[in-house]
């Protein structure tokens, strides 16, 4: 298994609605994720620059370039569009992040 990780940005005062939308999770979104092998997900939120950090696992991280072409997903960005930094096409504007330590 691979681990990706990337950060990205929520727009103040909305942590909460973050977490709530999180809470309720699309059954057809999750079921997206895993059907391109992610598993192990986690977002961690900080709280003095309101960065959002995820972190997954997959085994063939290339498999995540299906993602965008999902109408789920697609219209998940969309929803979530206006609590983050999204680009024109309302995905969040992500930064990949290299890991520089890990312990097995």
């Amino acid at each position: 298994m691979k681990k990706v990780a990337f950060k990205m940005q929520l727009h103040q005062g909305q942590v909460q609605e973050y977490q709530k939308r999180h809470d309720e999770l699309w059954p057809e979104l999750a079921d997206l994720l895993k059907s391109v092998g992610v598993e192990d997900y986690s977002i961690f939120f900080d709280d003095d620059t309101h960065a959002l950090f995820g972190v997954l696992k997959i085994e063939d991280p290339s498999r995540l370039d299906e993602l965008p072409q999902h109408p789920v997903m697609q219209k998940w960005w969309k929803y979530m569009g206006d609590i983050m930094d999204a680009n024109l096409d309302n995905s969040p504007v992500s930064v990949s992040l290299k890991e520089v330590f890990y312990l097995p």
